[in-house]
Order: structure tokens, then C-alpha cells, then sequence
């Protein structure tokens, strides 16, 4: 055992949180033996405080940042440990050296979106409060005063954001809020408790929440006196269940709900975007059936480099037997790649060839013109090609293809995550993200040989010649 692991079994005040963190390190990455010789080298009161030594356990997310914040942040998807990092910060305001000392925090406010989820989860849920408390530091629940009291004296009392008036006159010198972004009156709740967080010399705020494209969070996010840390369902995979994960990966990986409830990642509709989120998940299917005809089409970028633009490669199909008003039309992949070679993204673009039987591979030329062909038929010859050119902007482009959504022709297999974020940024005026909406050009354009130009030939009246 290192002097740094006799150190952390100790307890010793000296140790700060990042050499904890690297004891922790240290025994996680020894052997077996190593490991169990570490235990056994630990007394008994040692082996019961070792449990609710977070520092040792945490994971990087579920640490709070160092620096001069007023507002910590944690973004994670469902089950990444948000709860717990919640509740050992509160832990590491109100707790001093001994269970009697004094902590950084004494008036500590407890905001969840009901009183009911304040309580249950925050408090005695499986990863609340009561639960991390060690036996001789954890608090008193006090039922008709909704409050905890720790050995101590520092206080802790639960609010609901329905009721954002009875933060109206409370002071605190932290606040653990929960859920924020699933908030009923998020704006006035969070206004009131920011006029009662003005004790101590450095009142602090911790916000968990699962991300939602809400203004306030979005607002939060971006002030200077914010920081922040995140993490997906899967980083915590080691304290879920396995058919846990099973069961939610198998369902929403790869889609914009997934990305958002599993990823953790905050996904902004833009404001007269041409589709939205609420429409794509509408439009999803676990399989697509017997299909008609399948296409690739492939937006080339205009270099080869790391930085350069994707090359957007999308995979459609559509059933059109009957009149153009049973069409319906699968999106199933998004293949695009980035930062490779012509070559590479050729052959990336007939490999999902392959993949889906398709019948065409259909690509954009404005960039490269017949040296977009060239490069294709130098993977495969025979490929069946046929190369556009773009004659308006990609939002005038994109405009027809929106439509189809609207009318519910168009559905989506899973896994179209990346493809969507950039769906629902592209707006009338253009694109509203950052880069080039490589893939969004590659559904038009596969929409487009699909859909529009058939539906179009279809429709336009038969000349009859004597």
C-alpha cells in the first residue's frame, strides 16, 4: 500500500479531492490481489467510512468543477448519477471535518419540481440525501416542517417549483436544484430562490437536470458565472441494471429523444425550422417494409481534411404502388463521414450500397463535377449513378422535402441522430448550426429521385399524338 492509499484510508484532512481521485485511480487499476490486499490492510472503522468517501467513488462528472462559479450545472442522461452528485454536494456544503463542525453551508434550500419528487428523490429516494449520509452525519427528518436538520445545526428545507411564493423571504447559502428543466413556472422559481441566495461569502446553486430545450436552461447555460459538467446513462452503466440498458438502447439510441434522455446532450429546435423535433419522433418506425426502389445519395465536401465538412451519405426507399397519394417514403441510415479521403467517402457511399440492395447512387456535382463520377465509378465501375446539379440554395431545396413531413409520407428508421440535429436547424432562411448541412442535402436529394421528380412525371398530363 502507497503512503497516498494509507493517507485516503485515514481520512487525512490533508488530502485534497484530486489526490483522492488519484488513490482512487491507483486501486482501481491494481490487480485483484492488489486490491483486496488494500482492504485488508483497512481497519474496521476505516472499511465503514470508505463507502461514503465520494471523492474515492465519483465519477468526473459528478464532481463539482474548481473556480469561482455561483451556478454548477449537471447535464446527464436518464440514470447518469445526477441524483447522487446532488446529494453528496449538498453533503459537502453542510458537513464539517467532525459530525459536529461547522460546514460551508448552514441554510440550505431543496427545489424539485413537486414537493412529492422533493421528497421522494431528494431526500429519501435511493441516491437521496439520507441515503449518502454516514451514520453519524446524517440529518433528521422533520415531516411537518418538510425539512432536515443535520447533527450540526445546518438546515435544509424542500420547495416545490410549483409554488415558486414560498421562496419569496427564505435565505440560503446553497441550493441543490432538481430536474430543472422539467420545471412547471421554471422562470419565477428560479427568479425567487436567486433573490434567497445571498448568505455566506460564496452562496452556490447546483442544477441536475436531464437537458430540454427550454429557455431558461439555455439561459443558464450561457451566463459567466455557470459552469458545467455532463454525462450519458451509459457512463454509469456500472451501478445499472443490464436489461436496463438493454431495453432503452435497443428503443432510442440513435434518436433525437435518445440523444436527449440517454446522451444527456441539449438539442435546440430552432425557432422556424422546417421540421421539429416533436414531428420526427412521430414519423419513427422499427422496420420498413418490402420497398419499391432504394437510393444513396451522397452531398461530396469540398476537401479531404479533418475540418473539412461531412460527406453526407443517406439511404431511402419508398413503397409506390398505386396513386402518388399512398407513397410513403423510409429514410434508413445515415452513412455520412467525415474528414476522409474521395476514395473513402466513395467507397463508404457503395458500401451502404450494398448494405440496402440499392438501385441508385445519386450525387451532388456542383463541387466536384465529373470528377465526383470518376472517383464513384473507380470503387465500382457499374455502379448505377446519376449525378445533379444544384441550380438553388439549400433551404429553397430543402422546402418540397419538409412538406412530404408534413403530410406524413416520410418515416424514419432508428439511428438517424446526427441527421436530425441538423434537420431541425435548417430553417427558410438557411441553416441555423454551425458547418455545412451536409446531411440534410443527402435526404433532399434522395427524397428528390424518390419522390418529388416521380410524383411530378406522374402527375403531368399525357399529350396524345395523331
Amino acid at each position: 500500500m502507497t503512503d497516498m492509499e494509507r493517507d485516503l484510508a485515514k481520512g487525512t484532512s490533508t488530502l485534497t479531492s484530486s489526490d483522492v481521485r488519484s488513490g482512487a485511480a491507483l486501486v482501481a487499476s491494481a490487480d485483484v490481489a492488489d486490491r483486496k490486499a488494500f482492504l485488508r490492510g483497512l481497519s474496521g472503522p476505516q472499511l465503514k467510512a470508505l463507502p461514503y468517501l465520494f471523492d474515492f467513488w465519483a465519477l468526473e462528472h459528478q464532481l463539482a468543477p474548481e473556480g469561482d462559479w455561483r451556478t454548477w450545472v449537471i447535464l446527464g442522461g436518464r440514470g447518469a448519477g445526477k441524483t447522487r452528485a446532488g446529494s453528496e454536494w449538498v453533503r459537502s456544503m453542510v458537513e464539517g471535518s467532525r459530525p459536529r463542525d461547522p460546514g460551508v453551508a448552514r441554510r440550505v434550500g431543496l427545489i424539485g419540481e413537486t414537493m412529492e419528487q422533493a421528497r421522494e428523490v431528494m431526500v429519501f429516494g435511493e441516491s437521496g440525501i439520507l441515503a449518502c449520509s454516514p451514520p453519524d452525519r446524517r440529518p433528521t427528518w422533520i415531516a411537518g416542517r418538510q425539512m432536515l436538520v443535520w447533527p450540526n445545526g445546518a438546515e435544509a428545507r424542500l420547495y416545490s417549483a410549483f409554488d415558486p411564493e414560498r421562496l419569496r423571504g427564505p435565505q440560503f447559502d446553497a441550493v441543490w436544484a432538481d430536474e430543472f428543466a422539467k420545471w412547471p413556472k421554471a422562470q419565477e422559481t428560479w427568479d425567487m430562490m436567486q433573490f434567497g441566495l445571498r448568505l455566506g461569502k460564496k452562496p452556490r446553486a447546483c442544477v441536475t437536470t436531464t437537458p430540454k430545450n427550454v429557455e431558461i436552461l439555455k439561459d443558464l447555460l450561457a451566463r459567466s458565472s455557470t459552469v458545467q459538467t455532463h454525462a450519458s446513462t451509459q457512463d454509469n452503466r456500472a451501478y445499472l441494471a443490464d436489461g436496463f440498458l438493454e431495453e432503452v438502447q435497443e428503443r432510442y439510441a440513435g434518436t433525437r429523444l435518445g440523444r436527449q434522455e440517454l446522451d444527456g446532450v441539449l438539442l435546440a429546435d430552432v425557432d422556424g425550422a422546417l421540421w421539429t423535433s416533436a414531428r420526427l419522433e412521430r414519423c419513427r418506425v422499427n422496420k420498413a417494409p418490402q420497398l419499391d426502389r432504394i437510393v444513396v445519395a451522397v452531398d461530396p465536401p469540398a476537401g479531404a481534411s479533418a475540418k473539412s465538412d461531412a460527406c453526407g451519405i443517406v439511404v431511402a426507399g419508398i413503397v409506390s404502388q398505386g396513386p402518388v397519394s399512398d407513397w410513403k417514403i423510409y429514410v434508413l441510415e445515415d452513412a455520412s463521414v467525415q474528414g476522409v479521403s474521395p476514395n473513402e467517402w466513395a467507397a463508404a457511399a457503395i458500401a451502404a450500397m450494398d448494405r440496402h440492395g440499392a438501385d441508385r447512387l445519386v450525387a451532388e456535382v456542383n463541387q466536384g463535377g465529373a470528377m465526383v463520377e470518376t472517383i464513384v465509378r473507380s470503387i465500382d465501375p457499374a455502379v448505377p449513378y446519376r449525378g445533379v446539379h444544384a441550380t438553388r440554395g439549400k433551404a429553397m431545396r430543402a422546402e418540397p422535402v419538409a412538406a412530404l413531413y408534413e403530410q406524413g409520407r416520410v418515416r424514419h428508421a432508428f439511428g438517424l441522430g446526427a441527421l436530425e440535429d441538423e434537420m431541425c436547424q435548417m430553417t427558410a432562411e438557411g441553416y441555423a448550426g454551425t458547418g455545412s448541412p451536409d446531411r440534410v442535402d443527402a435526404l433532399v436529394w434522395a427524397l428528390t429521385d424518390l419522390f418529388l421528380e416521380p410524383a411530378k412525371r406522374w402527375r403531368a398530363p399525357q399529350v396524345r399524338t395523331l
